[in-house]
């Protein structure tokens, strides 16, 4: 299935001649011109080539494979033209990113040729993919380990932002969400060098003084200047940067852009960010929600109105009262714990996994968990014409 490869042209006997030529060597699929192609890719797909004539009724190749881009960035796109125009091709390789531009009439070995050399480079493609998402994101993950374990009231932050971050990003059909919620993962990380008095102040929402202020304010930066030396963790970096940056400009120093020249993903942070604060602060849902709609110039309205939407969807959370011998993976934590002897050992809203699991027992071996604590079990929950659920606005 994964190397298939789509061939477009609005004739049909020549899709029937790539058929006698090439079926013996490739696994081909073909489409009748541009709109059945579109109608494949998005319901056959993903190809890991497609092939597409130049000159087609209603939309040309050109216009066809960036479509085709939009939709499976990854596909490794061809153009075949019996027209070798400068332009055509110069446009192919700006609007479509073309990896073959071939005229016509094109032999079966120069055909067959250059679909093999597509196929080494789509494998190329999600060989470098499986690295980024499997190899780092294994590596990000022990970053978040690390920070569960030194501040776990930054790591339970983060664990809660990340869920409002997808569900803010899936609504607004953001199609890369490795980016906003590796972004939301690792926000907090900078937070290292803050004092645990001084963040619990932050999330509790008391008032910071000046200098804790002053501090505070520079965990965004520390956190950018760590995460850019990662390789390929640039565009992330720049996110955290901005994850404090006001949609009319201000709130980042020497940063001048405002509205939508700040990145979505960075636009979508800062909403998460500030709903988690109020939050933690003790407002609910609804009163959080209502006082963003009221902070003019501060947000994106499209994300503020994104994530009601994403609440009008929310999962309800059944409250249990549990031991650490009862804890499961998926559960969310419902109030902080702590060790017998008063150390935070997990933040309210974190997500349970393996790793808290096994930390709790070791504890219990040792000094012993305050037990019992609450934790939320996933309910699916009707929406509510409000778009804020009111049965789970305390939570």
């Amino acid at each position: 299935m994964a190397d298939r490869i789509l061939c477009v042209d609005d004739d049909p006997n020549i899709l029937e001649g790539y058929k006698r030529q090439l079926r013996k060597e490739f696994e081909l699929a073909t489409a009748v011109g541009p709109e059945q192609g579109l109608r494949m890719v998005t319901e056959q797909g993903p190809f890991a080539v497609v092939v597409s004539d130049l000159k087609m009724p209603g939309m040309n190749g050109v216009e066809f494979l960036a479509q085709v881009r939009v939709h499976e960035p990854d596909t490794v796109r061809m153009l075949l033209t019996g027209n070798a125009e400068l332009q055509a091709a110069i446009d192919a390789i700006n609007q479509g990113q073309i990896f073959r531009f071939l005229t016509k009439p094109c032999t079966s070995e120069l055909l067959g040729g250059a679909l093999n050399a597509a196929l080494a480079q789509y494998h190329l493609i999600m060989a470098e993919r499986e690295l980024l998402e499997q190899t780092l994101s294994g590596s990000i993950r022990v970053l978040c380990e690390v920070l569960s374990l030194v501040n776990p009231e930054a790591f339970g932050r983060s664990s809660r932002i990340t869920r409002y971050v997808e569900a803010i990003a899936a609504h607004l059909q953001v199609t890369e969400l490795w980016e906003i919620k590796t972004a939301a993962m690792l926000s907090q990380i900078g937070c290292v060098i803050l004092p645990e008095s001084v963040l619990t102040k932050v999330y509790r929402g008391v008032a910071l003084t000046p200098e804790e202020t002053q501090l505070y304010n520079q965990h965004p930066f520390l956190a950018a200047d760590m995460i850019v030396k990662i390789p390929r963790m640039k565009r992330v970096a720049e996110i955290i940067r901005s994850q404090d940056k006001y949609y009319d400009g201000y709130g980042v120093l020497g940063d001048n852009r405002q509205g939508d020249k700040i990145p979505m993903e960075a636009r979508i942070l800062k909403v998460a960010l500030d709903f988690d604060a109020l939050e933690s602060a003790g407002k609910t849902k609804t009163e959080a929600f209502d006082q963003l709609k009221h902070r003019k110039g501060w947000y994106d309205p499209m994300i503020v109105e994104a994530l009601n939407a994403a609440f009008a969807q929310e999962i309800k959370y059944e409250v249990k009262t549990v031991v650490v011998a009862d804890l499961r993976d998926g559960m969310i934590l419902g109030e902080d714990i702590k060790s017998s002897q008063d150390v935070l050992l997990a933040s309210k809203g974190q997500a349970v996994n393996q790793s808290m699991i096994l930390r709790f027992q070791n504890f219990n071996k040792t000094g012993g968990v305050r037990e019992p604590f609450t934790v939320l079990l996933p309910m699916k929950l009707e929406c509510t014409s409000a778009g804020i659920p009111a049965q789970a606005a305390n939570h």
